[in-house]
């Protein structure tokens, strides 16, 4: 098989050699080959077919079906069990040597016809950089005090890099508990986050009819916080 360093060498070769018989002798080639190659202008790399073809019978060809009908019912089935099943099913069939052909078929199965894989976004969180809050409605509960039911929310106040959390009992979703419950959550952490992040609680930082009021108090705070 003729290299790419056999081309190369050629074509110094024809710059100085009288001949391409010469050439094509001195670069360890056949001349009608090395009359290809200078035609061409292509490396041999460049000029290979991919190999796409099966060069044996697929040995699972005839059980396949079988196989897959028990990756359906149970997607989990590892390429190992099957082989052992399609051993004792069939005996003497099935060599050691094909698990591997097995195991490379049952993964494009699992690519390209296998259940969806579950897709999240990993967040990454730095000490001191976050504190998240929200309130929770906890009537569903049932909390009674003297048998009558106590129906209230919890502010939730938590670091999401280390799970550190607290929380303030209030009774509506408003400013004021936002305000109290967030600066409770912060004397007891003994800290203020770099940021902070809540959920939209259109009650909690607007009014429709003084659309700008409860957010520039929502803005004081913070810069209070900061201060």
């Amino acid at each position: 098989m003729v290299t790419d360093r056999q081309v190369r060498r050629l074509r110094k070769l024809m710059k100085k050699e009288r001949s391409i018989a010469e050439a094509a002798a001195k670069a360890d080639m056949d001349e009608k080959t090395a009359r290809k190659y200078l035609r061409s202008g292509a490396l041999p790399s460049e000029v290979k077919v991919e190999h796409t073809w099966r060069t044996r019978r697929d040995p699972f060809e005839d059980v396949w079906e079988e196989v897959k009908r028990m990756l359906e019912l149970n997607s989990g089935l590892e390429a190992k069990t099957l082989f052992e099943y399609l051993r004792r099913s069939y005996p003497g069939r099935f060599s050691d040597g094909l698990l591997r052909t097995l195991q490379r078929r049952v993964k494009v199965w699992r690519a390209l016809e296998g259940p969806p894989k579950e897709v999240f976004f990993a967040q990454e969180y730095k000490p001191g950089e976050l504190c998240e809050s929200d309130f929770t409605n906890m009537n569903e509960l049932g909390v009674t005090i003297a048998g009558q039911p106590f129906d209230h929310l919890i502010y939730h106040f938590v670091l999401p890099y280390s799970n550190w959390e607290t929380g303030t009992i209030c009774f509506s979703e408003n400013f004021e508990n936002l305000s109290e419950g967030l600066q409770n959550g912060l004397w007891e952490l003994g800290g203020v986050p770099k940021a902070h992040r809540t959920d939209r609680m259109s009650t909690a930082v607007q009014k429709t009819d003084h659309p700008k009021e409860f957010t520039e108090r929502y803005e004081a705070l913070f810069k209070a916080l900061q201060a």
